[in-house]
């Protein structure tokens, strides 16, 4: 009989095309040292200028999704995950239902105001989850970021890379693995090269994976000739 899970190196400094849960179930368990992404949100999101976020209309893979970070992540390590503030009762389930541990809470302050209805929103939020008995950092974050405006420019969500650098620092060691399923144009993958972290990020989008993928050999490349 053939075995046809790879192993964790298989998958360093590459962005795979495809449906994350799929591409996740072909690990190896406790492979990844830390997580960073930003899912779609479950809002049906539709930006000004037209643009859409694949899955962002269902919850069907939200739990099956959550399930695999588990599992892949080390014991005792962590993972940060945005989240939809009007969807938080759906993805609190999911992560409890993966067995994840809640055990911080991130507000990311922007400059300005993404959208005005009742109130002007002005952050984004993240949570930080814990695999079984993590250990405190020696230095922890604080619990507030500055968010700068990354222009959206090349993903219609797209995160900048200062606001996830403090992250990769704190709750990946130096030569450890940071996995993003959800890496739309990359900014979560960049952070961790900036840092000297290996990364793996998955995308769904062709289009996005394409972008994301160039984006992190430019990196790559720039950080090579420093």
């Amino acid at each position: 009989m053939t075995d046809n899970t790879n192993t964790a190196t298989d998958f360093r400094h590459t962005i795979l095309c495809g449906d994350s849960v799929s591409l996740m179930r072909t690990m190896p368990r406790r492979s990844v040292d830390f997580i960073l992404t930003d899912p779609p949100y479950l809002v049906n999101y539709r930006g000004r200028d037209g643009r859409t976020v694949r899955n962002d209309n269902n919850a069907a893979w939200l739990r099956p999704a959550f399930n695999q970070m588990h599992r892949v992540l080390k014991d005792g390590g962590f993972a940060a995950s945005f989240y939809a503030w009007n969807r938080i009762d759906l993805f609190m389930a999911a992560w409890k239902a993966a067995s994840f541990r809640p055990v911080g809470h991130i507000i990311f302050r922007k400059s300005y105001a993404s959208s005005a209805r009742f109130v002007r929103y002005t952050h984004e939020a993240a949570y930080l989850l814990a695999k079984g008995d993590a250990k405190l950092p020696r230095q922890p974050i604080p619990d507030v970021i500055d968010m700068p405006y990354s222009g959206n420019k090349i993903h219609p969500t797209q995160k900048p890379v200062a606001a996830l650098l403090p992250l990769v620092h704190a709750f990946c060691p130096p030569d450890g693995l940071v996995m993003d399923p959800f890496c739309g144009s990359g900014s979560s993958l960049v952070a961790a090269q900036h840092l000297g972290r290996d990364w793996l990020g998955m995308e769904l989008d062709e289009t996005y994976a394409a972008t994301a993928s160039r984006r992190l050999a430019y990196w790559g490349e720039r950080r090579a000739a420093a």
